[in-house]
């Protein structure tokens, strides 16, 4: 089994708030592309949280109007070994730098962990840094059993660190 790893951080300078997955996905690491699986989520929730329909628009588009909203994106798991795209096979996993990339963004004020398995390697990563940790539910298609305005309600906490 190779290992899989996460694709750099997408932040500005100006970053407010960074949300974390926990690694790429078999269809988001064969396009190079962050959740490029038709049925995540990701893309609708954060897109109503900034305010802007993402999923309609192309993935440059979409990685520059979360730029423009001052949202960046990264994963809380460098390389791993995993068969397939479940979080529960995650296995020998290393940590993403999340310290030293949160450090380096001054007006960073949330980080939100999309899903159970980022928060619980990424949060413990972030304790004492001043900055507010909202795990969210998982946008993955995986996790399903919430209802998507259930998701869109606690997503939403991430808009108040935005203003």
């Amino acid at each position: 089994m190779t290992r899989k790893s996460s694709f750099p951080p997408v932040v500005a300078p100006d970053t407010r708030v960074l949300v974390l997955g926990s690694l790429p996905g078999e269809r988001s690491l064969a396009v190079g592309r962050y959740y490029a699986h038709p049925q995540n989520r990701f893309w609708h929730l954060i897109g109503k949280v900034i305010g802007s329909p993402l999923a309609s628009l192309d993935y440059e588009d979409r990685l520059a109007a979360l730029l423009r909203a001052r949202v960046g994106l990264w994963d809380t798991v460098a390389t791993a070994l995993r068969p397939g795209s479940l979080d529960a096979s995650i296995r020998e996993a290393e940590p993403t730098a999340l310290r030293e990339l949160t450090a380096s963004l001054p007006d960073l004020r949330a980080v939100g962990f999309n899903g159970k398995t980022s928060a619980k390697i990424g949060m413990p990563q972030l304790t004492g840094t001043g900055l507010a940790l909202i795990p969210l539910p998982s946008s993955s298609p995986a996790h399903a059993s919430m209802p998507l305005a259930e998701k869109e309600k606690l997503w939403s906490a991430l808009g108040e660190f935005l203003c």
